[in-house]
């Protein structure tokens, strides 16, 4: 029986006065992980830290493509480069942009999702 909530269309990462909505696709899905030789919820477990910049760059100009077509991951980097003008961090983009994208792709249940989002805020609070 499919599940009654219905999943998010879209993660949205906002830089300067643009919002930039990110979802991953079955085939980018695919793409992706020819190109990292792995299942994508290996790249966020992998030795329990964080994964590199340019891991999560890629994934996000992956997530980008479904509705900013054309977009380059040159100019992926230079947003990333914005957005820490900005005030993000590495911590924050993993968090609050990468993971909501696993979250929207379906990595994972609406349950995790719930779980996964308390997790979050309480990692906020401490940071």
């Amino acid at each position: 029986m499919m599940n009654e909530t219905k999943r998010k269309p879209f993660a949205v990462w906002t830089v300067g006065e643009t919002d930039y909505r990110l979802k991953l696709d079955t085939a980018t899905i695919a793409e992706l992980e020819t190109k990292f030789k792995c299942n994508l919820l290996n790249l966020l477990e992998s030795s329990g830290s964080m994964p590199a910049l340019s891991v999560m760059l890629t994934i996000i100009h992956g997530a980008m493509k479904k509705f900013n077509h054309g977009i380059t991951y040159k100019e992926v980097q230079s947003l990333f480069d914005q957005y820490l003008d900005e005030g993000g961090s590495q911590v924050a983009f993993l968090s609050d942009i990468v993971l909501p994208v696993y979250q929207v792709s379906g990595f994972f249940s609406e349950a995790q999702t719930e779980v996964m989002d308390s997790q979050m805020a309480e990692v906020r609070e401490n940071i």
